[in-house]
């Protein structure tokens, strides 16, 4: 297997579109709990529901294998990237459901109304809020640089990198030529 499923790339895309999304819609401070970001709600958790069929299909096993592996440091750095970036497509959403909660906010999916993750405070909602505040940001730049070492690997490396996220196959690209 050279390429991830069209299923697993699916959800790759749509992932990042849904992170970019949410963090457009985001609406933080006073404001959010004067006027709710329900969108951001529902983006957010629709990364968190996402996540669930993307950790399921590494484990077991449905990532290609690399054809050209690199050295074992590039391997444990890439392991490690991805590792962070699913750790931030888990928390940032629990994390935004827990201050919601705190500003006494009723989290919904989808027309389901969720429970509360904490009881609500008065005053500011605490060192998670700020944390997910500062997470939204920071997941951002992680995207990027993994986008960065992609397009690195694909020109410098040439190892074909891009191909295995690329949601259009050989066949695609070769009938739009004609």
């Amino acid at each position: 297997m050279r390429r991830y499923s069209q299923i697993t790339i699916a959800i790759h895309w749509l992932t990042a579109l849904l992170v970019v999304a949410a963090w457009f819609t985001a609406e933080g401070g006073r404001h959010a709990r004067a006027d709710p970001p329900y969108l951001h709600f529902t983006l957010g958790l629709a990364v968190l529901l996402l996540v669930v069929p993307r950790l399921l299909a590494r484990w077991l096993g449905a990532a290609p294998r690399v054809e050209d592996p690199q050295s074992r440091w590039m391997d444990l750095a890439a392991r490690a990237g991805h590792t962070v970036l699913y750790l931030f497509l888990i928390a940032l959403p629990l994390s935004g459901w827990y201050a919601a909660s705190r500003l006494g906010i009723q989290v919904s999916f989808l027309g389901l109304d969720l429970p509360a993750l904490a009881a609500p405070v008065q005053g500011a909602p605490g060192l998670i809020a700020d944390l997910h505040e500062t997470g939204g940001t920071l997941i951002l730049w992680l995207a990027g640089a993994h986008a960065l070492i992609a397009i690195w690997h694909q020109f410098v490396m040439k190892d074909g990198t891009l191909e295995r996220m690329n949601p259009l196959t050989a066949n695609d690209l070769a009938e739009s030529r004609e």
